[in-house]
C-alpha cells in the first residue's frame, strides 16, 4: 500500500513545511510514499481566496523537489531569499534517501502540461480535466518542452462512481444520495470558472444552469463562497438535490452494473489511465468502498492478484 496526499495545497503551507511533512511520512513507510500537489480550488475558495497561479505553483514544486533531493535551495519569503536544506539527516526523523514522486493536480491544459514538465505523475479529474487522451497530450507537450522522458509517469483521475443495484435507475433516490455530493462538487467548480472568466459549463449542465445560478446568487453574498463549497464531497445539500438529474449523473459519473463499470474502467486503462480515486459521501463511504471492492476490484484482478 502506498501513502500520499491527493492533493496538498501550497497556499495553505510553505514549501519547507510540505517537504518536511512528506519526508517524515517517508520515514514511516520508506519508498512507499508519493506527494500530490494542487493549486487548491476548494481549499482556497472557502477562505475567500483564489487558487494559486501556475507560475508560483511551479516555483513551489521546484523548491519542494530540490529539498527532497537533498539540495540547497533558495527560499524567498517576506522580500528576502535565503538558502535552505534538510538538516540532521542522521537523527532518523525523516527520510529523503528513498525517492518521493511528485504528482501534480491539473484539470486545465496548462496545469497538465506543468505535470509533464515538472512532475512524476498527473492527478486529473473526469470529465472536468477532459478525456484521458487530451490530458496526456498536454502532459507530453509539457515534457517535450522540458526535454523530459515520461517512461515512469503515473496518471490518475478523480472520478465519480455509482454502482447500481439490479432494481435501480439513475433517478432512484438511493443513487442520487450516493453520488450527489460528488456531482455537485463538479457543478461548484463550474460556478467558480464562470465567475472567474465567464466560461459557460458544458452542454450537459445547461438545462439546470440558470436555475442553479439563481439559487447560488440568492445566498448571502458575504457568505456565498462558503456555502458553495460547504458540502464538498461529504454530503448532498438538501437544497441542491433537485439539481442532480439523471442526465447530470450520466454526464459526470461512471455508473452502471459491475460489468458496465469494469468495461468503462478498462476503456480508460487502454487510453492511458493508471489509477482512479473516488469520494463517496460520508454516510455512504464504507458501504460504497466495500461494494466496489467486492463487485469491481476483485473481478478485475489478474491471475496473480494483480489489478489489471
Amino acid at each position: 500500500m502506498r501513502l500520499g496526499t491527493g492533493v496538498a495545497v501550497p497556499g495553505l503551507r510553505s514549501a519547507p513545511d510540505t517537504a518536511n511533512a512528506i519526508a517524515t511520512i517517508n520515514q514511516l513507510a520508506p519508498g512507499r510514499v508519493f506527494l500530490g500537489l494542487g493549486t487548491g480550488n476548494t481549499a482556497m475558495r472557502t477562505l475567500g481566496r483564489k487558487p494559486m497561479r501556475l507560475k508560483p505553483f511551479a516555483e513551489y514544486i521546484q523548491l519542494v523537489r530540490a529539498l527532497l533531493n537533498g539540495e540547497d535551495a533558495a527560499y524567498a519569503e517576506a522580500g528576502e531569499s535565503h538558502h535552505i536544506r534538510f538538516q540532521n539527516a542522521s537523527r532518523g526523523v525523516y527520510n529523503i534517501g528513498h525517492e518521493i514522486p511528485i504528482h501534480i493536480g491539473g484539470f486545465g491544459p496548462k496545469a497538465q502540461a506543468l505535470a509533464g514538465q515538472l512532475g512524476d505523475g498527473l492527478i486529473t479529474g473526469l470529465p472536468r480535466g477532459g478525456t484521458v487522451e487530451q490530458a496526456l497530450s498536454n502532459v507530453r507537450r509539457g515534457a517535450a518542452a522540458a526535454g523530459r522522458n515520461l517512461d515512469e509517469f503515473y496518471t490518475s483521475a478523480l472520478v465519480n462512481l455509482v454502482l447500481l443495484e439490479p432494481s435501480e435507475s439513475l433517478s432512484s433516490e438511493g443513487v442520487v444520495a450516493r453520488c450527489g455530493s460528488a456531482i455537485m462538487a463538479n457543478i461548484h467548480y463550474l460556478v467558480d470558472q464562470f465567475e472567474d472568466n465567464g466560461k459557460l459549463p458544458p452542454d450537459s449542465v445547461m438545462p439546470i444552469w440558470d436555475d442553479y445560478m439563481a439559487f447560488h446568487e440568492s445566498r448571502d453574498e458575504s457568505r456565498r463562497h462558503q456555502k458553495l463549497h460547504a458540502s464538498h464531497y461529504t454530503y448532498l445539500d438538501a437544497d441542491e438535490a433537485k439539481f442532480v438529474t439523471p442526465e447530470i449523473i450520466k454526464a459526470f459519473c461512471i455508473a452502471g452494473s459491475p460489468d458496465e463499470i469494469i468495461e468503462q474502467l478498462q476503456v480508460l486503462e487502454v487510453a492511458g489511465l493508471d489509477g482512479i480515486s473516488f469520494m463517496p459521501p460520508d454516510d455512504e463511504r464504507h458501504a460504497m468502498y466495500e461494494a466496489f471492492a467486492k463487485n469491481v476490484i476483485e473481478r478485475m484482478r489478474g491471475p496473480r492478484g494483480r489489478q489489471t
